[in-house]
Protein backbone atom coordinates (compact mmCIF):
# COMPACT_ATOMS: atom_id res chain seq x y z
CA UNK A 1 0.00 0.00 0.00
CA UNK A 2 1.74 3.35 -1.41
CA UNK A 3 2.12 6.25 1.76
CA UNK A 4 -0.57 8.36 -0.58
CA UNK A 5 -3.03 5.60 -0.16
CA UNK A 6 -2.79 5.30 3.68
CA UNK A 7 -2.97 9.19 4.10
CA UNK A 8 -6.07 8.90 2.27
CA UNK A 9 -6.98 6.35 4.61
CA UNK A 10 -6.68 8.68 7.28
CA UNK A 11 -8.06 11.95 5.87
CA UNK A 12 -11.16 9.43 4.97
CA UNK A 13 -11.48 8.16 8.47
CA UNK A 14 -11.10 12.12 10.02
CA UNK A 15 -13.50 13.45 7.82
CA UNK A 16 -16.29 11.01 8.29
CA UNK A 17 -15.68 11.65 11.82
CA UNK A 18 -16.03 15.57 11.67
CA UNK A 19 -19.02 15.11 9.33
CA UNK A 20 -20.90 13.00 11.85
CA UNK A 21 -20.34 15.40 14.33
CA UNK A 22 -22.39 18.08 12.50
CA UNK A 23 -25.37 15.88 12.88
CA UNK A 24 -25.49 14.59 16.51
CA UNK A 25 -27.33 16.78 18.31
CA UNK A 26 -25.11 19.10 21.27
CA UNK A 27 -24.39 16.90 24.02
CA UNK A 28 -24.39 18.38 27.33
CA UNK A 29 -22.55 17.37 30.41
CA UNK A 30 -24.28 14.94 32.07
CA UNK A 31 -24.96 16.54 35.45
CA UNK A 32 -24.85 13.23 37.27
CA UNK A 33 -20.74 13.01 35.93
CA UNK A 34 -20.23 15.30 39.43
CA UNK A 35 -21.52 12.57 41.63
CA UNK A 36 -18.49 10.07 42.86
CA UNK A 37 -18.59 6.79 44.98
CA UNK A 38 -15.96 8.46 47.54
CA UNK A 39 -16.82 11.36 48.40
CA UNK A 40 -15.08 11.06 52.04
CA UNK A 41 -13.41 14.24 53.42
CA UNK A 42 -10.02 13.17 55.05
CA UNK A 43 -7.66 15.91 56.75
CA UNK A 44 -9.94 18.54 56.28
CA UNK A 45 -10.31 17.45 52.48
CA UNK A 46 -13.55 17.00 50.32
CA UNK A 47 -13.25 14.48 48.62
CA UNK A 48 -9.44 13.15 49.58
CA UNK A 49 -8.62 10.17 47.51
CA UNK A 50 -9.72 12.04 44.14
CA UNK A 51 -7.95 15.09 44.99
CA UNK A 52 -5.04 13.37 46.56
CA UNK A 53 -4.47 10.57 43.68
CA UNK A 54 -3.99 13.98 41.03
CA UNK A 55 -0.16 14.23 42.65
CA UNK A 56 0.95 10.85 40.83
CA UNK A 57 0.51 13.85 37.51
CA UNK A 58 2.62 16.54 39.31
CA UNK A 59 5.51 14.17 40.42
CA UNK A 60 5.71 12.38 37.05
CA UNK A 61 5.05 15.88 34.91
CA UNK A 62 7.88 17.02 37.12
CA UNK A 63 10.02 14.57 36.48
CA UNK A 64 9.52 14.39 32.58
CA UNK A 65 10.13 18.06 32.45
CA UNK A 66 13.62 18.18 34.43
CA UNK A 67 14.54 14.54 32.52
CA UNK A 68 13.97 16.02 29.31
CA UNK A 69 14.90 19.41 30.03
CA UNK A 70 18.63 19.26 31.42
CA UNK A 71 19.35 15.52 30.90
CA UNK A 72 18.51 14.19 27.42
CA UNK A 73 21.29 15.89 24.64
CA UNK A 74 20.36 18.92 23.23
CA UNK A 75 21.06 17.50 19.67
CA UNK A 76 19.23 14.35 19.61
CA UNK A 77 16.04 16.32 21.17
CA UNK A 78 15.96 19.30 18.36
CA UNK A 79 13.05 17.63 16.48
CA UNK A 80 10.34 16.36 19.55
CA UNK A 81 11.61 18.46 22.21
CA UNK A 82 9.12 21.31 22.07
CA UNK A 83 5.69 18.92 21.95
CA UNK A 84 7.34 16.74 25.09
CA UNK A 85 7.89 19.66 27.46
CA UNK A 86 4.60 20.92 26.78
CA UNK A 87 3.51 17.34 27.18
CA UNK A 88 4.51 17.52 30.56
CA UNK A 89 3.82 21.03 31.42
CA UNK A 90 0.32 19.93 30.48
CA UNK A 91 0.89 17.03 33.35
CA UNK A 92 2.01 18.98 35.84
CA UNK A 93 -0.94 21.37 35.29
CA UNK A 94 -3.89 18.15 35.32
CA UNK A 95 -2.28 17.55 38.42
CA UNK A 96 -3.33 20.62 40.02
CA UNK A 97 -6.58 21.86 38.09
CA UNK A 98 -8.03 17.50 38.50
CA UNK A 99 -7.46 18.48 42.48
CA UNK A 100 -8.81 21.81 42.10
CA UNK A 101 -12.05 20.41 40.08
CA UNK A 102 -12.31 17.42 42.95
CA UNK A 103 -12.30 20.00 45.80
CA UNK A 104 -16.03 21.06 44.62
CA UNK A 105 -16.86 19.55 41.47
CA UNK A 106 -19.40 21.41 38.86
CA UNK A 107 -18.93 22.29 35.54
CA UNK A 108 -17.35 25.30 35.94
CA UNK A 109 -14.31 23.70 38.39
CA UNK A 110 -14.32 20.93 35.56
CA UNK A 111 -13.29 23.26 33.24
CA UNK A 112 -9.76 23.35 35.26
CA UNK A 113 -9.49 20.06 35.04
CA UNK A 114 -10.16 19.56 31.18
CA UNK A 115 -7.79 22.67 29.76
CA UNK A 116 -4.18 20.89 30.69
CA UNK A 117 -5.37 17.49 29.55
CA UNK A 118 -6.17 19.07 26.62
CA UNK A 119 -2.87 20.61 26.30
CA UNK A 120 -1.11 17.02 26.85
CA UNK A 121 -3.48 15.39 23.98
CA UNK A 122 -2.48 17.67 21.47
CA UNK A 123 1.20 17.85 22.42
CA UNK A 124 1.49 13.98 22.17
CA UNK A 125 -0.68 14.21 19.01
CA UNK A 126 1.85 16.27 17.48
CA UNK A 127 5.09 13.99 18.34
CA UNK A 128 3.17 11.09 17.04
CA UNK A 129 2.58 13.35 13.47
CA UNK A 130 6.27 14.80 13.85
CA UNK A 131 7.95 11.27 13.80
CA UNK A 132 5.44 8.85 11.79
CA UNK A 133 3.89 11.39 9.28
CA UNK A 134 6.43 14.42 8.79
CA UNK A 135 8.69 16.63 10.82
CA UNK A 136 7.13 19.37 9.06
CA UNK A 137 3.67 18.53 9.68
CA UNK A 138 4.36 17.78 13.61
CA UNK A 139 6.06 21.57 13.50
CA UNK A 140 3.72 23.26 11.85
CA UNK A 141 0.42 21.72 13.71
CA UNK A 142 1.89 22.07 17.22
CA UNK A 143 0.56 25.30 17.82
CA UNK A 144 -2.83 24.98 15.96
CA UNK A 145 -3.29 21.86 17.61
CA UNK A 146 -3.03 23.56 20.90
CA UNK A 147 -5.13 26.44 20.21
CA UNK A 148 -8.08 23.91 19.06
CA UNK A 149 -7.49 21.85 22.43
CA UNK A 150 -8.35 24.96 24.21
CA UNK A 151 -10.72 26.45 22.36
CA UNK A 152 -13.19 23.07 22.61
CA UNK A 153 -12.89 23.32 25.93
CA UNK A 154 -13.65 27.24 26.37
CA UNK A 155 -16.60 26.53 23.75
CA UNK A 156 -18.12 23.46 25.99
CA UNK A 157 -17.88 25.68 29.21
CA UNK A 158 -19.81 28.77 27.17
CA UNK A 159 -22.55 27.00 25.61
CA UNK A 160 -22.97 25.37 29.82
CA UNK A 161 -23.51 28.74 30.87
CA UNK A 162 -25.65 29.90 28.37
CA UNK A 163 -27.83 26.69 28.69
CA UNK A 164 -27.71 24.47 26.21
CA UNK A 165 -23.85 22.07 26.40
CA UNK A 166 -22.19 21.17 23.70
CA UNK A 167 -19.32 18.53 24.07
CA UNK A 168 -19.12 17.35 20.78
CA UNK A 169 -15.89 19.25 20.04
CA UNK A 170 -13.88 18.36 23.20
CA UNK A 171 -15.29 14.87 22.13
CA UNK A 172 -13.71 15.22 18.61
CA UNK A 173 -10.39 16.72 20.36
CA UNK A 174 -9.98 14.22 22.94
CA UNK A 175 -10.92 10.77 20.60
CA UNK A 176 -10.21 11.58 17.16
CA UNK A 177 -6.11 11.18 17.58
CA UNK A 178 -7.04 8.12 20.11
CA UNK A 179 -8.37 6.68 17.08
CA UNK A 180 -6.26 7.68 14.67
CA UNK A 181 -3.10 7.19 16.80
CA UNK A 182 -3.02 3.23 16.50
CA UNK A 183 -3.32 3.30 12.66
CA UNK A 184 -0.27 5.89 12.25
CA UNK A 185 1.80 3.30 14.50
CA UNK A 186 0.46 0.48 12.18
CA UNK A 187 0.43 2.17 8.94
CA UNK A 188 3.38 4.85 9.49
CA UNK A 189 6.13 2.39 11.67
CA UNK A 190 9.20 4.24 12.47
CA UNK A 191 12.60 2.46 13.91
CA UNK A 192 13.49 5.83 15.57
CA UNK A 193 12.00 4.65 19.09
CA UNK A 194 10.31 1.94 20.81
CA UNK A 195 6.92 2.25 19.64
CA UNK A 196 5.84 -0.33 22.38
CA UNK A 197 5.77 2.61 24.87
CA UNK A 198 3.04 4.67 22.50
CA UNK A 199 0.96 1.46 22.41
CA UNK A 200 1.28 1.58 26.40
CA UNK A 201 0.42 4.94 26.58
CA UNK A 202 -2.76 4.10 24.47
CA UNK A 203 -3.24 0.87 26.94
CA UNK A 204 -3.40 3.38 29.97
CA UNK A 205 -5.93 5.60 28.41
CA UNK A 206 -8.41 3.06 27.53
CA UNK A 207 -8.31 1.00 30.93
CA UNK A 208 -8.21 4.47 33.00
CA UNK A 209 -11.39 5.30 30.63
CA UNK A 210 -12.78 1.91 31.85
CA UNK A 211 -12.08 2.31 35.97
CA UNK A 212 -13.61 5.08 35.45
CA UNK A 213 -17.11 4.15 34.34
CA UNK A 214 -17.00 1.37 36.66
CA UNK A 215 -16.26 4.08 39.69
CA UNK A 216 -18.95 2.65 42.30
CA UNK A 217 -18.59 -1.03 41.49
CA UNK A 218 -14.49 -0.63 41.89
CA UNK A 219 -15.35 1.46 45.23
CA UNK A 220 -17.56 -1.59 46.47
CA UNK A 221 -15.58 -4.27 45.84
CA UNK A 222 -12.11 -2.59 47.05
CA UNK A 223 -12.72 0.13 49.04
CA UNK A 224 -11.32 2.17 46.47
CA UNK A 225 -13.17 4.25 43.63
CA UNK A 226 -12.64 3.87 40.36
CA UNK A 227 -12.08 7.46 39.26
CA UNK A 228 -9.44 7.54 42.11
CA UNK A 229 -7.51 4.68 40.36
CA UNK A 230 -8.08 6.13 36.72
CA UNK A 231 -6.00 9.22 38.20
CA UNK A 232 -3.36 6.97 38.94
CA UNK A 233 -3.19 5.07 35.94
CA UNK A 234 -3.46 7.77 33.46
CA UNK A 235 -0.55 9.42 35.63
CA UNK A 236 1.59 6.41 34.46
CA UNK A 237 1.42 7.70 30.90
CA UNK A 238 4.07 10.34 31.73
CA UNK A 239 6.44 7.51 32.61
CA UNK A 240 5.60 5.45 29.76
CA UNK A 241 6.03 8.83 26.92
CA UNK A 242 9.47 9.41 29.34
CA UNK A 243 10.79 5.87 28.07
CA UNK A 244 9.87 6.44 24.53
CA UNK A 245 11.66 9.52 24.45
CA UNK A 246 14.21 8.50 26.13
CA UNK A 247 14.68 5.05 23.34
CA UNK A 248 14.84 7.90 20.87
CA UNK A 249 18.07 9.71 22.63
CA UNK A 250 19.42 6.30 22.48
CA UNK A 251 18.71 5.78 19.02
CA UNK A 252 20.30 9.20 18.24
CA UNK A 253 23.21 8.68 19.99
CA UNK A 254 23.93 5.58 18.97
CA UNK A 255 23.55 6.70 15.00
CA UNK A 256 26.19 9.48 16.20
CA UNK A 257 28.39 7.00 17.67
CA UNK A 258 28.36 4.58 14.51
CA UNK A 259 28.93 7.65 11.65
CA UNK A 260 32.14 8.47 13.62
CA UNK A 261 33.25 4.85 13.50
Amino acid sequence: MSRNVKLKILQLISVIILVTVFFIEPIAQDANYHQFADGQTKMGIPNAWNVLSNIPFVIIGILGFVIVRRYLPEKSCTVHKIPVLIFFIGLILTGFGSAYYHLSPTNETLLWDRLPMTVSFMAFFSFILWFHLSQRLGKVVLWPLLFIGVLSVFYWSYTETMGFGDLRFYAVVQFLPIILIPLILLLFPVSRYQQKYIWLILGLYLTAKLVENFDTDIYDVLGVSGHTIKHVIASFSGIAFLLAVWSISRYDNDTVNNTIK
